[in-house]
Protein backbone atom coordinates (compact mmCIF):
# COMPACT_ATOMS: atom_id res chain seq x y z
CA UNK A 1 0.00 0.00 0.00
CA UNK A 2 1.38 3.33 -0.63
CA UNK A 3 2.34 5.73 1.82
CA UNK A 4 -0.09 8.44 3.08
CA UNK A 5 1.20 11.65 1.76
CA UNK A 6 0.97 14.83 3.82
CA UNK A 7 1.46 18.56 2.97
CA UNK A 8 2.90 20.77 5.69
CA UNK A 9 2.27 24.94 5.26
CA UNK A 10 4.62 26.21 7.71
CA UNK A 11 7.20 29.10 7.86
CA UNK A 12 8.80 28.18 10.70
CA UNK A 13 11.70 26.42 8.50
CA UNK A 14 13.41 24.21 11.97
CA UNK A 15 9.85 23.18 13.17
CA UNK A 16 8.35 22.03 9.51
CA UNK A 17 11.38 20.24 8.73
CA UNK A 18 11.56 18.79 12.40
CA UNK A 19 7.48 17.59 11.84
CA UNK A 20 8.41 16.23 8.68
CA UNK A 21 11.77 14.30 9.44
CA UNK A 22 9.36 12.37 12.46
CA UNK A 23 6.44 11.71 10.24
CA UNK A 24 8.66 9.86 7.61
CA UNK A 25 10.30 7.96 10.47
CA UNK A 26 6.34 6.95 10.48
CA UNK A 27 6.37 6.31 7.41
CA UNK A 28 4.30 9.06 5.69
CA UNK A 29 5.05 11.00 2.37
CA UNK A 30 5.56 14.65 3.37
CA UNK A 31 6.21 18.27 1.84
CA UNK A 32 6.85 21.28 3.13
CA UNK A 33 5.87 24.49 1.68
CA UNK A 34 6.68 28.05 4.24
CA UNK A 35 3.66 30.30 2.12
CA UNK A 36 0.51 30.50 2.56
CA UNK A 37 -0.08 31.26 -1.56
CA UNK A 38 1.90 28.43 -2.50
CA UNK A 39 1.42 26.10 -0.29
CA UNK A 40 -2.44 26.72 -1.54
CA UNK A 41 -1.40 26.21 -5.00
CA UNK A 42 0.27 22.88 -3.69
CA UNK A 43 -2.44 21.90 -2.01
CA UNK A 44 -4.70 22.54 -4.98
CA UNK A 45 -2.74 20.99 -7.60
CA UNK A 46 -2.05 17.93 -6.07
CA UNK A 47 -4.06 14.88 -3.87
CA UNK A 48 -2.64 14.73 -0.31
CA UNK A 49 -4.02 12.37 2.26
CA UNK A 50 -3.72 15.36 5.27
CA UNK A 51 -3.09 18.58 5.21
CA UNK A 52 -0.91 20.15 8.84
CA UNK A 53 -1.82 24.01 8.07
CA UNK A 54 -0.31 26.37 10.36
CA UNK A 55 -2.01 29.97 10.78
CA UNK A 56 0.29 33.12 10.54
CA UNK A 57 1.96 32.50 7.33
CA UNK A 58 2.80 34.71 4.58
CA UNK A 59 0.97 36.76 1.97
CA UNK A 60 -2.24 34.13 2.85
CA UNK A 61 -2.86 33.00 6.48
CA UNK A 62 -4.06 29.54 7.83
CA UNK A 63 -7.93 30.63 7.54
CA UNK A 64 -7.81 31.95 4.12
CA UNK A 65 -5.75 29.19 2.72
CA UNK A 66 -8.18 26.46 4.58
CA UNK A 67 -11.15 28.55 3.19
CA UNK A 68 -10.13 28.84 -0.33
CA UNK A 69 -9.45 25.02 -0.39
CA UNK A 70 -12.67 24.17 0.88
CA UNK A 71 -13.93 25.85 -2.05
CA UNK A 72 -12.36 23.17 -4.39
CA UNK A 73 -11.74 20.03 -2.49
CA UNK A 74 -12.18 17.79 0.81
CA UNK A 75 -8.44 17.44 1.66
CA UNK A 76 -8.50 16.81 5.70
CA UNK A 77 -7.31 19.25 7.71
CA UNK A 78 -5.41 19.73 11.28
CA UNK A 79 -4.30 23.43 11.75
CA UNK A 80 -1.22 24.10 14.18
CA UNK A 81 -1.62 27.29 16.06
CA UNK A 82 -0.20 29.18 18.68
CA UNK A 83 -2.97 30.61 19.10
CA UNK A 84 -5.11 29.12 21.82
CA UNK A 85 -8.24 31.19 22.25
CA UNK A 86 -11.73 29.36 21.50
CA UNK A 87 -12.38 31.68 18.88
CA UNK A 88 -9.53 30.74 16.39
CA UNK A 89 -10.51 27.16 17.32
CA UNK A 90 -13.89 27.28 16.41
CA UNK A 91 -13.27 29.72 13.55
CA UNK A 92 -11.08 26.98 12.00
CA UNK A 93 -13.51 24.53 12.48
CA UNK A 94 -15.90 26.45 11.04
CA UNK A 95 -14.03 26.90 7.47
CA UNK A 96 -13.48 23.07 7.37
CA UNK A 97 -10.70 22.40 9.53
CA UNK A 98 -11.14 19.21 10.66
CA UNK A 99 -8.63 19.61 14.06
CA UNK A 100 -6.62 21.70 15.52
CA UNK A 101 -3.18 21.39 17.62
CA UNK A 102 -1.84 24.31 19.93
CA UNK A 103 1.98 25.39 19.89
CA UNK A 104 4.18 24.56 21.41
CA UNK A 105 2.96 21.01 21.50
CA UNK A 106 5.11 17.47 21.83
CA UNK A 107 5.71 15.87 18.72
CA UNK A 108 4.28 12.92 20.25
CA UNK A 109 0.87 13.80 20.39
CA UNK A 110 0.70 15.32 16.82
CA UNK A 111 1.97 12.08 15.52
CA UNK A 112 -0.89 10.49 17.83
CA UNK A 113 -2.81 12.43 16.10
CA UNK A 114 -2.13 12.12 12.49
CA UNK A 115 -1.81 8.09 13.28
CA UNK A 116 -5.78 8.16 14.87
CA UNK A 117 -6.77 10.27 12.25
CA UNK A 118 -5.55 7.94 9.50
CA UNK A 119 -7.08 4.95 12.01
CA UNK A 120 -10.42 6.78 11.71
CA UNK A 121 -10.60 7.16 8.06
CA UNK A 122 -9.27 3.56 7.93
CA UNK A 123 -12.19 1.71 9.74
CA UNK A 124 -14.87 4.15 8.51
CA UNK A 125 -13.74 2.91 5.69
CA UNK A 126 -13.71 -0.47 6.51
CA UNK A 127 -17.52 -0.64 7.82
CA UNK A 128 -19.19 1.37 5.25
CA UNK A 129 -21.64 -1.13 3.68
CA UNK A 130 -23.86 -0.84 0.71
CA UNK A 131 -27.45 -0.71 2.62
CA UNK A 132 -28.87 2.64 4.01
CA UNK A 133 -28.82 3.84 7.54
CA UNK A 134 -31.90 5.77 8.36
CA UNK A 135 -33.84 7.52 11.12
CA UNK A 136 -37.62 9.41 10.53
CA UNK A 137 -37.04 11.06 7.23
CA UNK A 138 -33.08 11.21 7.28
CA UNK A 139 -31.01 8.51 5.08
CA UNK A 140 -27.18 7.35 5.51
CA UNK A 141 -26.05 6.22 2.23
CA UNK A 142 -23.09 4.82 3.43
CA UNK A 143 -21.46 3.80 0.06
CA UNK A 144 -21.79 7.27 -1.27
CA UNK A 145 -21.34 9.03 1.88
CA UNK A 146 -24.61 10.99 1.33
CA UNK A 147 -27.17 12.17 3.50
CA UNK A 148 -30.99 12.85 2.13
CA UNK A 149 -33.90 13.94 4.05
CA UNK A 150 -36.93 13.47 2.04
CA UNK A 151 -35.66 14.31 -1.62
CA UNK A 152 -32.99 16.86 -0.24
CA UNK A 153 -29.56 16.52 0.15
CA UNK A 154 -27.78 17.64 2.62
CA UNK A 155 -23.93 18.99 3.01
CA UNK A 156 -21.94 17.83 5.18
CA UNK A 157 -18.56 18.12 5.90
CA UNK A 158 -16.44 14.54 6.67
CA UNK A 159 -17.07 15.27 10.13
CA UNK A 160 -20.18 15.80 10.82
CA UNK A 161 -21.19 13.10 8.40
CA UNK A 162 -19.03 10.55 10.99
CA UNK A 163 -21.10 11.72 13.90
CA UNK A 164 -24.71 11.66 12.26
CA UNK A 165 -23.54 8.31 11.78
CA UNK A 166 -22.47 7.08 14.79
CA UNK A 167 -25.76 8.47 16.39
CA UNK A 168 -27.74 6.83 13.76
CA UNK A 169 -26.08 3.84 14.29
CA UNK A 170 -26.67 4.20 17.75
CA UNK A 171 -30.72 5.34 17.87
CA UNK A 172 -32.18 4.90 21.30
CA UNK A 173 -29.19 5.13 23.23
CA UNK A 174 -27.05 7.20 24.95
CA UNK A 175 -24.00 8.33 23.34
CA UNK A 176 -21.27 10.01 25.47
CA UNK A 177 -18.93 12.78 24.51
CA UNK A 178 -16.23 10.74 24.93
CA UNK A 179 -17.55 7.88 23.14
CA UNK A 180 -17.80 10.43 20.04
CA UNK A 181 -14.60 11.71 20.62
CA UNK A 182 -13.43 8.14 20.53
CA UNK A 183 -15.07 6.79 17.58
CA UNK A 184 -15.31 10.17 15.40
CA UNK A 185 -12.36 12.11 16.24
CA UNK A 186 -10.16 8.70 16.47
CA UNK A 187 -8.64 10.30 20.19
CA UNK A 188 -7.98 8.71 23.68
CA UNK A 189 -10.20 9.31 26.68
CA UNK A 190 -9.68 12.16 28.44
CA UNK A 191 -9.22 14.33 25.44
CA UNK A 192 -11.24 17.92 26.08
CA UNK A 193 -15.03 16.81 24.40
CA UNK A 194 -16.09 20.62 23.81
CA UNK A 195 -15.42 19.62 20.16
CA UNK A 196 -18.32 17.62 20.27
CA UNK A 197 -20.82 20.38 21.90
CA UNK A 198 -19.52 22.62 18.54
CA UNK A 199 -20.13 19.86 15.79
CA UNK A 200 -23.56 19.22 17.38
CA UNK A 201 -24.48 22.69 16.79
CA UNK A 202 -23.44 22.46 13.18
CA UNK A 203 -25.25 19.25 12.22
CA UNK A 204 -29.06 20.57 13.88
CA UNK A 205 -28.75 23.42 11.43
CA UNK A 206 -28.21 21.42 8.87
CA UNK A 207 -30.78 19.17 9.18
CA UNK A 208 -33.09 19.98 11.60
CA UNK A 209 -36.46 21.58 10.31
CA UNK A 210 -38.12 24.82 12.07
CA UNK A 211 -41.19 24.31 13.92
CA UNK A 212 -40.22 20.60 14.63
CA UNK A 213 -38.37 18.50 17.46
CA UNK A 214 -34.74 18.57 16.73
CA UNK A 215 -33.34 15.27 15.14
CA UNK A 216 -30.98 15.07 18.41
CA UNK A 217 -31.96 15.53 21.48
CA UNK A 218 -28.85 16.63 24.48
CA UNK A 219 -28.24 14.35 27.74
CA UNK A 220 -27.38 16.75 30.04
CA UNK A 221 -24.33 15.78 31.88
CA UNK A 222 -23.72 12.61 29.51
CA UNK A 223 -24.33 13.21 25.33
CA UNK A 224 -26.87 12.94 23.44
CA UNK A 225 -29.33 10.62 21.65
CA UNK A 226 -31.46 9.97 18.79
CA UNK A 227 -34.54 8.92 19.65
CA UNK A 228 -37.76 7.42 17.55
CA UNK A 229 -40.84 9.15 18.62
CA UNK A 230 -43.33 7.55 20.22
Amino acid sequence: MASKKILIIEDEKNLARFVSLELEHEGYSVEIKDNGRVGLDEALSKDYDLLLLDLMLPELDGFEVARRLRKEKDTPIIMMTARDSTMDRVAGLDIGADDYITKPFAIEELLARVRAFFRREEHAHAAEQAENTTFRDLVIDKTNRTVHRGKKIIDLTRREYDLLLTLMQNVGDVVTREHLVSEVWGYEEGTETNVVDVYIRYLRNKIDVEGHDSYIQTVRGLGYVMRDRK
